[in-house]
């Protein structure tokens, strides 16, 4: 982690959910399959699928499918919908950083670019929608992320308002976006530490390598 030293209890938090907090990417590569071939188009591996989803669905597939981005909506859809959940995972330590900053008081909320519905499912199923006050997806807010309507919902459950008391944890460039562009403090997930001249335009973004980091930091707070 970096500038660690200046980061205080936030009084909320804001998480990115895949893999931030879960690991969906397989069932998101197989609906996302199957939409590309339906439309014509070579599959991705799933390595391509990590590396290229991050906007919401309404903003990316009309770029890739042109006039029949809806048609292809419905067969992502319909794919994914029929076994998200039996293979959703939760990345480690997350439920445990849930859990402590829940501990703590600070207000936790979700802002993600997965379907609103799809999301809130998920996150009933692991039984951590006890730790949010709102869990926004994509197609809640006018906008999804990075514009910062869905960040602004997520913090109306807690009567907060963006600013440096609040923490936007997630693994992409796009969560970092969001994060500066609404005001929150960047905190950066991902194993992989970032690389020269990657996030340049994100000032005061920290880097942890794990929730269980986070977590660890929360502890000191």
């Amino acid at each position: 982690m970096a500038g660690t030293e200046r980061l205080t209890l936030p009084r909320a938090v804001l998480f990115d959910w895949d893999n931030t907090l879960v690991d969906s990417w397989a069932v998101i590569a197989d609906a996302l399959n199957a939409a590309l071939v339906a439309m014509g188009h070579e599959p991705w591996t799933l390595q391509q699928t990590r590396e290229r989803v991050k906007a919401s669905l309404r903003d990316s597939f009309p770029g890739m499918f042109g006039g029949r981005w809806k048609e292809a909506e419905k067969i992502f859809y319909s794919r994914f919908q029929s076994h998200h959940l039996e293979r959703l995972e939760a990345l480690a330590g997350a439920e445990a950083l849930l859990a402590r900053l829940a501990e703590r008081g600070v207000y936790q909320g979700v802002v993600s670019n997965k379907r609103g519905a799809f999301l809130r499912k998920e996150a009933d199923h692991l039984d951590w929608t006890r730790f949010f006050g709102r869990v926004i997806g994509a197609g809640d807010a006018p906008r999804d992320k990075p514009a910062r309507e869905p960040v602004l919902m997520a913090l109306e459950g807690g009567a907060i308002a963006p600013g440096p008391d609040v923490w936007f944890v997630g693994d992409t460039d796009l969560d970092m976006i969001c994060a500066r562009d609404s005001g929150c403090v960047p905190l950066l997930v991902r194993a992989q530490p970032p690389q020269p001249g990657e996030f340049t335009a994100i000032i005061g973004m920290r880097h942890f390598h794990s929730c269980n980091e986070l977590r660890q930091l929360v502890d000191k707070l």
